[in-house]
């Protein structure tokens, strides 16, 4: 087996484990939200980063669930400098308000602030729209390694939402792009999605989620072909096994997808 295919096969095996979250490194630990679900799956990682006595950083604080926010704010090695968010969906936002006025620390986003030196962790933030046009990733790096948290632009487990018309597909395969090339310049080996368990071949899940997205884009010109052409024909034809309580997410992805083909360069 090649060294490509046996990272292939980490990211698989990796996407089938339960996920609890816990602590992953010195510095960076996930708590897992409350709030399982078809959209969120095991729940929303909710991350804290930041070395033991120093300062302190929230990313996505998840719902306002009052156990968990005062968790995630017991749990921090330090005080907290920061609570950050990857994108505005309640999932992830909700209880930042709650969390900011537990803890005093303020809710920044990617348009305020570039980046965070927390002594011996840095972040970095990046736009990589798609998802929604709010999305951003977030580089962490510390002592302990180089970390990419992706939001919901990469999942741990399955494959995301382009919320159409927020989400643009195009903008989406931009972010994919730019994340491969960040993972592969930079050096970083760990993935932290917003939901689902981490990753230890991000370059390896990026190519599947490009691949992926791809492979749906040819379905559904085949669809149109053989006379689909409203979303919900479409999605009958290409997203036939989907669960009810996710169609709708199917229906804007087809919506994302229409979009693109549609505004797609002619050769």
């Amino acid at each position: 087996m090649s060294a490509g295919q046996n990272k292939k096969q980490r990211a698989v095996m990796n996407s089938q484990q339960e996920w609890t979250g816990g602590l992953i490194a010195a510095d960076v630990r996930c708590v897992l939200a409350p709030n399982p679900s078809p959209w969120t799956l095991e729940g929303t990682n909710t991350y804290l980063i930041g070395e033991v006595g120093g300062r302190a950083v929230v990313i996505d604080p998840g719902p306002a669930e009052v156990s968990h926010l005062e968790r995630v704010s017991q749990l921090a090695q330090g005080p907290i400098a920061a609570i950050v968010l990857t994108h505005a969906h309640i999932d992830h936002s909700e209880g930042a308000p709650d969390l900011s006025e537990l803890v005093g620390a303020p809710v920044i986003s990617s348009r305020e602030i570039d980046g965070l030196d927390l002594g011996s962790v840095e972040l970095r933030m990046h736009r990589t729209p798609g998802h929604s046009s709010d999305s951003i990733s977030i580089t962490a790096s510390s002592p302990t390694g180089r970390y990419l948290l992706s939001g919901d632009t990469i999942l741990g487990r399955g494959t995301t939402l382009v919320a159409h018309p927020d989400g643009i597909l195009s903008e989406y395969f931009d972010s994919l792009r730019f994340l491969r090339d960040h993972c592969n310049e930079q050096g970083i080996n760990t993935l932290l999605p917003g939901h689902g368990p981490i990753s230890d071949t991000p370059v390896a899940l990026i190519d599947f989620y490009e691949k992926h997205r791809l492979q749906r884009l040819g379905q559904i010109r085949e669809a149109m072909k053989s006379g689909n052409t409203s979303i919900e024909a479409i999605t009958n034809a290409v997203y036939s096994d989907v669960k009810p309580e996710v169609r709708i997410a199917a229906e804007l992805t087809v919506a994302a997808q229409l979009h693109y083909l549609h505004n797609e360069p002619r050769g």
